[in-house]
């Protein structure tokens, strides 16, 4: 993943940690006031929350830890499509313009032209060069792209 894309995980887990976390106990013990804790749905719904912000936590701090974190502003040259880096293609059939970046899937985000490393373009894409003419297999068959610019 980009270093971006670890610090917004880094923020949702200090969130969770933090904010969620303290706001589930609190649910917790004031429902545990309540009674019978057999037919108490406003404990047995904190207990579900609290499971669920859990396994997230944990979730996200295995996905942190196990992260190959890359530094695009570490890379100096590159002639080729690698990840974290913007490139620009062009959809031969309908001259439309695309911008994007290739990045791992939690940070993957289409509106934001950020797209997975998992996605059928992307596994086309990685390793080419400038006016290289890439087919890209799609559900409504291939589509050509021509790489016209990678970097900023």
């Amino acid at each position: 993943m980009t270093s971006q894309g670890a610090e917004k995980l880094r923020q949702k887990l200090d969130k969770l940690k933090n904010i969620k976390r303290p706001y589930i106990i609190k649910l917790l013990s004031s429902s545990r006031k309540n009674g019978d804790l057999k037919e108490n749905s406003e404990y047995h719904a904190a207990k579900e929350e609290q499971s669920f912000c859990e396994n997230k936590i944990r979730e996200i701090e295995n996905k942190l830890a196990n992260a190959n974190i890359i530094d695009i502003h570490k890379i100096k040259h590159y002639n080729k499509i690698i990840f974290g880096i913007p490139f620009t293609i062009l959809k031969i059939d309908n001259n439309k313009i695309f911008n994007y970046i290739i990045v791992g899937k939690d940070e993957a985000d289409p509106k934001k032209n950020m797209i997975s490393i998992n996605s059928p373009i992307s596994r086309s894409l990685i390793g080419k060069s400038i006016n290289k003419i890439i087919k890209v297999n799609t559900p409504n068959g291939k589509v050509k792209y021509k790489i016209l610019k990678i970097g900023k």
